[in-house]
């Protein structure tokens, strides 16, 4: 098995047919079915079923893919790591379903720029979900908050450390915190994140008489409601960047309380380079509030 046969079949599983593969891995179709049967007889097992055609993958060849997918990219990474060669090869980014998703495509676009023959995947799912991805290598790094990292095996650094705010409906009078909470109706942020639980333990400690009007489970739902009269709420600054809405705005907390964002890769990493270079991207981007990677006061 070499990673040729691998990316052959990768190409089959992406185009569809033996053909349009052979066309994307510059060989005959002749040459794309030896390199499957040598694969197929290396292995035991058939990844074709040839009787449909075009032919489709049996349940071993859809096993064989996802295996063969993380394979190639290991040894593109190692071949990056030691070389010095230009990078390409692909970079899988996770993130959690995060306000501060939004800084992600001004990195990346950095990155790309930097990088053409890169080819840059991006997934969303849970904390945990992202944490297993990157330790299993199905990830090179992730996008999560700091109190979500709960393995050994994995570095977090932070690329944002922004406060968070009390935002009002336009036109709201300014006043001292504790007064705008308890003189507006509540919209609370509901969620199972860090970001929910950083806010209600804030809340908790101010302990003020809270008249809650809705909850919601995404800070972009939020912001409307608030830009749109119903009441007062809760986010961290860098919602506010990629929204139309008017709202007035004070610092929360007492002290102002503060959210960190950073990216995860497990230890001795072969991207680091490049993760480094997105951390640095994200930490411009994030301005006035970007944390340096290293930063010892966030590391």
């Amino acid at each position: 098995m070499d990673t040729r046969q691998l990316k052959t079949l990768l190409a089959i599983a992406e185009t569809g047919s033996f053909t349009r593969a052979a066309q994307s891995v510059f060989l005959t179709p002749s040459a794309v079915s030896q390199q499957i049967q040598a694969l197929e007889s290396e292995i035991g097992v058939s990844l074709f079923n040839r009787q449909n055609r075009p032919p489709t993958l049996t349940s071993a060849g859809q096993q064989m893919v996802r295996a063969a997918a993380d394979l190639v990219r290991a040894a593109e990474n190692a071949i990056d790591a030691v070389s010095g060669r230009r990078i390409i090869g692909t970079f899988s980014v996770g993130s959690v379903r995060t306000s501060a998703i939004g800084l992600l495509p001004q990195a990346i676009s950095r990155l790309a720029s930097n990088h053409p023959d890169l080819r840059i995947k991006l997934h969303v799912g849970t904390s945990e979900s992202l944490m297993q991805d990157v330790i299993a290598g199905r990830l090179d790094t992730a996008m999560i908050a700091q109190h979500s990292v709960t393995s050994r095996e994995l570095r977090w650094s932070s690329f944002i450390r922004e406060p968070l705010l009390l935002i009002a409906p336009p036109g709201t009078p300014l006043s001292d915190m504790r007064t705008m909470l308890v003189s507006h109706p509540y919209v609370r942020f509901r969620s199972p994140v860090p970001l929910a639980r950083l806010i209600e333990a804030e809340l908790g400690r101010l302990n003020l008489p809270l008249i809650d009007i809705a909850e919601m489970d995404a800070i972009s739902s939020i912001t409307a409601c608030v830009a749109h009269g119903l009441g007062v709420s809760v986010v961290p600054r860098v919602a506010l960047l990629d929204t139309r809405a008017d709202v007035a705005a004070v610092p929360f907390g007492e002290p102002v309380v503060h959210r960190e964002i950073g990216l995860i890769e497990i230890q001795n990493s072969p991207r680091a380079g490049l993760i480094a270079e997105l951390h640095e991207n994200l930490a411009t981007v994030s301005g006035e509030y970007g944390v340096p990677r290293g930063d010892p006061a966030t590391a």
